[in-house]
Protein backbone atom coordinates (compact mmCIF):
# COMPACT_ATOMS: atom_id res chain seq x y z
CA UNK A 1 0.00 0.00 0.00
CA UNK A 2 1.40 3.44 -0.11
CA UNK A 3 3.05 4.73 3.09
CA UNK A 4 1.50 7.22 5.14
CA UNK A 5 2.55 9.46 8.47
CA UNK A 6 0.52 11.06 11.03
CA UNK A 7 0.87 13.50 13.82
CA UNK A 8 -1.69 14.10 16.19
CA UNK A 9 -1.00 17.03 18.64
CA UNK A 10 -2.77 20.19 19.98
CA UNK A 11 -0.81 22.48 17.83
CA UNK A 12 -0.52 22.50 13.93
CA UNK A 13 3.40 23.09 14.65
CA UNK A 14 3.52 19.78 16.69
CA UNK A 15 1.52 18.09 14.90
CA UNK A 16 3.82 18.48 11.48
CA UNK A 17 6.48 17.60 14.00
CA UNK A 18 4.92 14.29 15.10
CA UNK A 19 4.17 13.55 11.48
CA UNK A 20 7.75 13.71 10.46
CA UNK A 21 8.74 11.85 13.34
CA UNK A 22 6.61 9.44 12.41
CA UNK A 23 7.80 8.92 9.02
CA UNK A 24 8.02 7.20 6.61
CA UNK A 25 4.83 4.88 7.54
CA UNK A 26 3.75 5.33 11.44
CA UNK A 27 1.66 7.10 13.95
CA UNK A 28 2.58 9.56 16.20
CA UNK A 29 0.19 10.86 19.17
CA UNK A 30 1.66 13.47 21.68
CA UNK A 31 -0.28 13.76 24.72
CA UNK A 32 -0.98 17.46 26.21
CA UNK A 33 1.00 16.41 28.93
CA UNK A 34 4.23 15.57 27.54
CA UNK A 35 4.20 17.86 24.85
CA UNK A 36 7.83 19.34 25.88
CA UNK A 37 9.25 16.13 26.55
CA UNK A 38 8.55 15.30 23.00
CA UNK A 39 8.85 18.43 21.92
CA UNK A 40 12.81 18.79 23.20
CA UNK A 41 14.61 16.15 22.66
CA UNK A 42 14.14 16.49 19.07
CA UNK A 43 16.40 17.95 16.22
CA UNK A 44 15.62 21.84 15.80
CA UNK A 45 15.98 21.06 11.93
CA UNK A 46 12.87 19.43 12.60
CA UNK A 47 11.26 22.71 13.00
CA UNK A 48 9.42 25.48 10.74
CA UNK A 49 12.06 27.46 9.25
CA UNK A 50 15.40 25.66 10.05
CA UNK A 51 17.16 25.11 6.97
CA UNK A 52 20.59 24.39 6.16
CA UNK A 53 22.00 27.98 6.71
CA UNK A 54 19.86 28.69 10.29
CA UNK A 55 20.80 25.48 11.65
CA UNK A 56 24.30 26.14 10.99
CA UNK A 57 24.10 29.06 12.90
CA UNK A 58 22.43 27.30 15.75
CA UNK A 59 25.02 24.76 15.54
CA UNK A 60 27.56 27.04 15.85
CA UNK A 61 25.95 28.51 19.45
CA UNK A 62 26.29 24.57 20.22
CA UNK A 63 22.11 24.68 19.51
CA UNK A 64 21.22 21.38 18.32
CA UNK A 65 18.24 20.13 20.06
CA UNK A 66 14.86 22.34 20.09
CA UNK A 67 15.36 22.06 24.18
CA UNK A 68 18.18 24.03 23.97
CA UNK A 69 16.38 26.45 21.96
CA UNK A 70 14.09 26.99 24.02
CA UNK A 71 16.48 27.91 27.02
CA UNK A 72 17.85 30.66 24.56
CA UNK A 73 17.04 33.87 25.52
CA UNK A 74 14.88 35.66 23.28
CA UNK A 75 17.10 38.38 22.29
CA UNK A 76 19.86 36.12 21.65
CA UNK A 77 17.79 34.30 18.97
CA UNK A 78 16.66 37.70 17.40
CA UNK A 79 20.30 39.19 17.12
CA UNK A 80 21.60 35.80 15.58
CA UNK A 81 18.14 35.24 13.24
CA UNK A 82 16.89 38.32 13.17
CA UNK A 83 13.50 39.35 14.87
CA UNK A 84 11.34 37.83 13.09
CA UNK A 85 12.80 34.51 12.76
CA UNK A 86 13.90 34.64 16.27
CA UNK A 87 10.63 35.07 18.01
CA UNK A 88 8.63 32.66 16.10
CA UNK A 89 11.50 29.95 17.21
CA UNK A 90 11.27 31.09 20.20
CA UNK A 91 7.61 30.47 20.40
CA UNK A 92 7.70 27.58 18.71
CA UNK A 93 10.62 25.78 20.90
CA UNK A 94 7.51 26.28 23.98
CA UNK A 95 4.93 24.79 21.36
CA UNK A 96 3.41 28.30 21.22
CA UNK A 97 1.21 28.49 17.84
CA UNK A 98 -1.61 30.03 18.01
CA UNK A 99 -2.53 29.22 14.72
CA UNK A 100 -6.24 27.79 14.35
CA UNK A 101 -6.96 25.01 12.49
CA UNK A 102 -9.96 25.45 10.27
CA UNK A 103 -11.41 22.63 9.15
CA UNK A 104 -13.75 24.15 6.24
CA UNK A 105 -12.10 26.43 3.54
CA UNK A 106 -13.14 28.34 0.60
CA UNK A 107 -12.29 26.83 -2.82
CA UNK A 108 -9.80 29.36 -4.37
CA UNK A 109 -9.66 27.97 -7.82
CA UNK A 110 -10.75 24.62 -10.18
CA UNK A 111 -8.75 22.78 -12.44
CA UNK A 112 -8.02 19.61 -14.46
CA UNK A 113 -5.14 18.68 -16.75
CA UNK A 114 -4.72 15.49 -19.33
CA UNK A 115 -1.10 14.15 -19.68
CA UNK A 116 -0.70 13.70 -23.45
CA UNK A 117 2.47 11.50 -23.94
CA UNK A 118 3.46 13.35 -27.12
CA UNK A 119 1.25 14.25 -29.79
CA UNK A 120 1.09 16.76 -32.12
CA UNK A 121 0.32 20.86 -31.42
CA UNK A 122 -2.66 20.57 -33.56
CA UNK A 123 -6.10 21.63 -33.15
CA UNK A 124 -7.50 17.95 -33.58
CA UNK A 125 -5.48 17.21 -30.66
CA UNK A 126 -6.05 20.20 -28.56
CA UNK A 127 -9.32 20.76 -29.12
CA UNK A 128 -11.37 17.84 -27.99
CA UNK A 129 -8.83 17.47 -24.73
CA UNK A 130 -9.82 20.77 -23.79
CA UNK A 131 -13.11 20.29 -24.35
CA UNK A 132 -13.46 17.44 -22.00
CA UNK A 133 -11.15 19.27 -19.37
CA UNK A 134 -13.74 21.81 -19.28
CA UNK A 135 -16.29 19.74 -18.94
CA UNK A 136 -14.93 18.47 -15.81
CA UNK A 137 -13.83 21.94 -14.40
CA UNK A 138 -17.47 23.61 -15.15
CA UNK A 139 -19.06 20.45 -14.01
CA UNK A 140 -17.32 21.04 -10.40
CA UNK A 141 -18.04 24.41 -10.36
CA UNK A 142 -21.89 23.96 -11.30
CA UNK A 143 -22.26 21.34 -8.79
CA UNK A 144 -21.01 23.87 -5.73
CA UNK A 145 -23.02 27.03 -7.58
CA UNK A 146 -19.11 29.05 -8.38
CA UNK A 147 -18.21 30.65 -11.13
CA UNK A 148 -14.73 32.36 -11.65
CA UNK A 149 -13.30 35.25 -13.26
CA UNK A 150 -9.72 33.97 -14.66
CA UNK A 151 -9.44 31.28 -17.17
CA UNK A 152 -5.55 30.09 -17.47
CA UNK A 153 -4.87 27.67 -19.70
CA UNK A 154 -1.39 25.56 -19.11
CA UNK A 155 0.85 23.59 -22.46
CA UNK A 156 3.45 21.61 -21.47
CA UNK A 157 5.77 20.85 -24.50
CA UNK A 158 7.62 17.50 -25.23
CA UNK A 159 10.63 18.86 -23.44
CA UNK A 160 8.31 19.01 -20.03
CA UNK A 161 9.01 23.00 -20.74
CA UNK A 162 5.28 24.52 -19.73
CA UNK A 163 3.65 27.78 -20.61
CA UNK A 164 0.44 29.35 -19.01
CA UNK A 165 -1.93 31.93 -20.16
CA UNK A 166 -4.89 33.42 -18.44
CA UNK A 167 -7.24 35.98 -19.48
CA UNK A 168 -9.69 37.54 -16.58
CA UNK A 169 -13.18 38.75 -17.95
CA UNK A 170 -15.51 40.93 -16.64
CA UNK A 171 -18.27 38.38 -15.41
CA UNK A 172 -17.30 35.17 -13.82
CA UNK A 173 -18.52 32.03 -15.63
CA UNK A 174 -19.43 28.29 -15.40
CA UNK A 175 -20.40 27.31 -18.81
CA UNK A 176 -18.76 24.28 -20.34
CA UNK A 177 -18.68 25.74 -24.17
CA UNK A 178 -17.70 29.12 -22.97
CA UNK A 179 -14.73 28.01 -20.87
CA UNK A 180 -13.57 25.55 -23.80
CA UNK A 181 -13.55 28.31 -26.45
CA UNK A 182 -11.62 30.67 -23.98
CA UNK A 183 -8.88 28.06 -22.85
CA UNK A 184 -8.60 27.48 -26.69
CA UNK A 185 -7.89 31.36 -27.51
CA UNK A 186 -5.50 31.38 -25.06
CA UNK A 187 -3.51 27.43 -26.00
CA UNK A 188 -3.57 28.87 -29.75
CA UNK A 189 -1.70 32.43 -27.95
CA UNK A 190 0.64 30.10 -26.37
CA UNK A 191 1.21 28.14 -29.41
CA UNK A 192 1.51 31.40 -31.63
CA UNK A 193 4.40 32.41 -28.97
CA UNK A 194 6.59 29.25 -29.69
CA UNK A 195 6.31 28.40 -33.28
CA UNK A 196 9.51 26.34 -32.76
CA UNK A 197 7.67 23.89 -30.38
CA UNK A 198 5.69 20.97 -32.78
CA UNK A 199 4.60 18.57 -30.10
CA UNK A 200 2.75 18.66 -26.84
CA UNK A 201 3.04 16.37 -23.65
CA UNK A 202 0.58 17.83 -21.41
CA UNK A 203 -2.70 20.19 -21.42
CA UNK A 204 -4.02 22.29 -18.25
CA UNK A 205 -7.22 24.67 -17.40
CA UNK A 206 -8.02 25.83 -13.98
CA UNK A 207 -10.68 28.72 -13.28
CA UNK A 208 -9.85 31.68 -10.68
CA UNK A 209 -11.25 34.00 -9.00
CA UNK A 210 -14.07 32.20 -7.69
CA UNK A 211 -17.62 33.61 -6.54
CA UNK A 212 -21.04 32.47 -5.49
CA UNK A 213 -23.09 31.90 -8.67
CA UNK A 214 -26.01 34.07 -9.00
CA UNK A 215 -29.21 33.48 -10.94
CA UNK A 216 -28.64 33.93 -14.46
CA UNK A 217 -30.38 37.34 -16.20
CA UNK A 218 -31.04 38.43 -19.78
CA UNK A 219 -28.18 41.25 -20.32
CA UNK A 220 -28.93 43.80 -23.15
CA UNK A 221 -26.73 43.36 -25.92
CA UNK A 222 -23.96 46.44 -25.70
CA UNK A 223 -22.15 45.92 -28.94
CA UNK A 224 -18.87 44.95 -27.12
CA UNK A 225 -15.76 43.02 -28.31
CA UNK A 226 -16.46 40.27 -25.85
CA UNK A 227 -20.04 40.57 -26.05
CA UNK A 228 -19.67 36.44 -26.84
CA UNK A 229 -18.25 36.06 -23.37
CA UNK A 230 -20.58 37.15 -21.48
CA UNK A 231 -22.51 34.77 -19.83
CA UNK A 232 -26.17 36.63 -19.42
CA UNK A 233 -26.40 37.13 -23.44
CA UNK A 234 -29.53 34.63 -25.16
CA UNK A 235 -26.23 32.26 -26.00
CA UNK A 236 -24.89 31.97 -22.83
CA UNK A 237 -28.22 31.32 -20.84
CA UNK A 238 -29.06 28.93 -23.99
CA UNK A 239 -25.31 27.24 -22.87
CA UNK A 240 -25.86 27.45 -19.38
CA UNK A 241 -29.57 25.63 -19.57
CA UNK A 242 -28.12 23.39 -21.99
CA UNK A 243 -25.44 22.76 -19.26
CA UNK A 244 -27.85 22.19 -16.48
CA UNK A 245 -29.58 19.37 -18.16
CA UNK A 246 -26.42 18.18 -18.99
CA UNK A 247 -25.92 17.68 -14.99
CA UNK A 248 -29.00 16.53 -14.12
CA UNK A 249 -28.82 13.34 -16.86
CA UNK A 250 -25.28 12.84 -15.59
CA UNK A 251 -26.84 13.19 -11.30
CA UNK A 252 -29.22 10.56 -12.68
CA UNK A 253 -27.95 7.92 -14.88
CA UNK A 254 -24.20 8.99 -14.27
CA UNK A 255 -21.00 10.86 -16.11
CA UNK A 256 -20.59 8.70 -19.18
CA UNK A 257 -24.64 9.14 -19.65
CA UNK A 258 -24.25 12.01 -22.11
CA UNK A 259 -21.20 14.59 -22.93
CA UNK A 260 -20.04 17.53 -25.51
CA UNK A 261 -19.92 16.62 -29.26
CA UNK A 262 -16.15 16.22 -30.11
CA UNK A 263 -15.17 15.44 -26.36
CA UNK A 264 -16.84 12.41 -26.61
CA UNK A 265 -16.08 11.40 -29.67
CA UNK A 266 -11.90 11.37 -29.47
CA UNK A 267 -11.86 10.75 -25.35
CA UNK A 268 -10.40 7.32 -26.47
CA UNK A 269 -7.75 8.53 -28.23
CA UNK A 270 -6.76 11.89 -27.32
CA UNK A 271 -7.27 12.30 -23.05
CA UNK A 272 -6.05 9.83 -20.93
CA UNK A 273 -7.75 8.82 -17.20
CA UNK A 274 -5.50 10.97 -15.03
CA UNK A 275 -6.90 14.57 -14.02
CA UNK A 276 -5.79 16.20 -10.80
CA UNK A 277 -6.75 20.06 -9.37
CA UNK A 278 -4.66 23.08 -10.28
CA UNK A 279 -5.32 25.01 -7.55
CA UNK A 280 -4.33 25.76 -4.19
CA UNK A 281 -7.78 24.04 -2.93
CA UNK A 282 -10.07 21.52 -3.73
CA UNK A 283 -13.87 22.08 -4.35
Amino acid sequence: GLPISVGVARTKHLAKIASQVAKPDGLVVVSPERELEFLHDLPVELMWGVGPATKAKLTEQGIVRIGQLAKTPGRSLERLLGPAVGEKLAALAWNRDPREIRTHHRARSAGAQSALGRKPADERIFRPTLLHLADRVASRLRAKSLAGRTVTARVRFADFHAVTRSVTLDAPISATAMLAEIAEELVRIALADHPQEKTISLLAISVSHLSKQVEMQLDLPLGLTDEHRRPGTKRGIARWTADKAVDKIRERFGWQAVGYGSATLEISRSVPDEFRELAEKEL
